[in-house]
């Protein structure tokens, strides 16, 4: 369910932290919310090897699991550099996949051709995805094994 007052803080918090973190030259941030109500941000990794880069919003997700908090919505804004309009990102792929540890009710900003502040249910961008061929019961949500 789409909440405007969630998703447009979670913008103000994307594009006053990118200009903080990158005020020169291209930038991109992650906002992600959670069922409790907490907001995790989360930057690109930098490496000058490109083969082990992760996503912008690969590390909001691991401060969401690393709380065990529910996602509920997954932002990610970009700019060219400092004097070009800030874009939204739809998420990747595997970025999908990975938001779907919470389930296909997750809203997720979306770009769009006008510019305009879009979240969808992940459900929508995935509307054939693999896991309807198995019964739900079967892909709930893995349980880690305790230490011994």
């Amino acid at each position: 369910m789409r909440n405007l007052e969630i998703e447009q803080t979670m913008y103000e918090m994307a594009t006053t932290f990118l200009k903080q973190r990158f005020p020169k030259g291209w930038g991109g941030v992650a906002v992600i919310h959670t069922e409790q109500g907490s907001y995790f941000t989360s930057v690109a990794l930098e490496s000058a090897n490109a083969s082990v880069l992760l996503c912008i919003e690969a590390g909001a997700m691991c401060e969401a699991h690393k709380y065990q908090e529910k996602v509920t919505h997954c932002l990610c804004v970009v700019r060219e550099d400092e004097n070009a309009p800030f874009c939204v990102l739809s998420p990747c792929g595997v970025c999908q996949e990975r938001l779907r540890y919470w389930g296909e009710d997750v809203q997720v900003g979306v770009t769009t051709t006008d510019g305009s502040l879009l979240f969808v249910p992940l459900r929508e961008l995935q509307p054939h995805h693999w896991s309807a061929a198995y019964p739900a019961e079967e892909l709930e949500h893995y349980e880690a094994p305790s230490c011994p």
